[in-house]
C-alpha cells in the first residue's frame, strides 16, 4: 500500500500511466472485450488488469493519477450500444460521472462505433481489463498534461 495511491493500481499499471505520454491513450475494458488479442498490437504489448472490480471503480483509481487530454475533443469516448448508438447503460453512465467528478466539470463520453472502438484500441498504449460484467464497460482516455507548479 502506499499514501494517496489506490490500491486497485498495481505495480503494472503504474509503470504504464507513469510511462505514458501527452496524448496517449489507454482503454479500460470489460470481461467480454478481446482485450488479449488486441493488447497485442498496443504500444504495451501487454494485457493489464484492474480485476474483480467495476469499469467505474477502475476509471476512477486511474483519474486519481492521470489528467485527461485538454486539446482534444475525444479525450474519453465509450463503445456505442449495437443498433442504439444513443443508448447509455448504466456501466456508461456510472463512468461519465466518475469522469465529470474527477475533471471537476462535465466531461462527455464522446460515443464510438464497436468496430471501430476495436480499430482504435489497436493504436492505444496499453488495454486495461477490470471485472465488469455488464456490457459495453468499454472505454478510451487520453492522457493530458499537469501544468508545472506557478512560482
Amino acid at each position: 500500500m502506499l499514501k494517496g495511491i489506490s490500491p486497485l493500481l498495481n505495480a503494472d499499471v503504474l509503470y504504464a500511466l507513469k510511462s505514458m505520454g501527452h496524448g496517449d491513450m489507454l482503454v479500460v475494458v470489460d470481461t467480454n472485450f478481446p482485450a488479449e488479442a488486441i493488447a497485442s498490437q498496443t504500444v504495451l504489448g501487454e494485457l493489464l488488469r484492474i480485476d474483480n472490480v467495476p469499469a467505474a471503480d477502475a476509471v476512477s483509481a486511474i483519474l486519481s493519477l492521470m489528467p485527461l487530454d485538454t486539446f482534444i475533443d475525444d479525450a474519453a469516448t465509450r463503445m456505442e450500444v449495437v443498433g442504439a448508438p444513443d443508448e447509455l447503460p448504466q456501466v456508461q453512465r456510472e463512468v461519465q460521472a466518475v469522469i465529470d467528478k474527477a475533471e471537476g466539470k462535465h466531461w462527455p463520453l464522446s460515443p464510438v462505433e464497436r468496430f471501430a472502438f476495436y480499430e482504435r484500441a489497436k493504436d492505444a498504449f496499453c488495454i486495461i481489463q477490470t471485472g465488469e460484467r455488464r456490457f459495453y464497460g468499454c472505454f478510451t482516455l487520453t492522457k493530458g498534461v499537469i501544468p508545472p507548479e506557478t512560482e
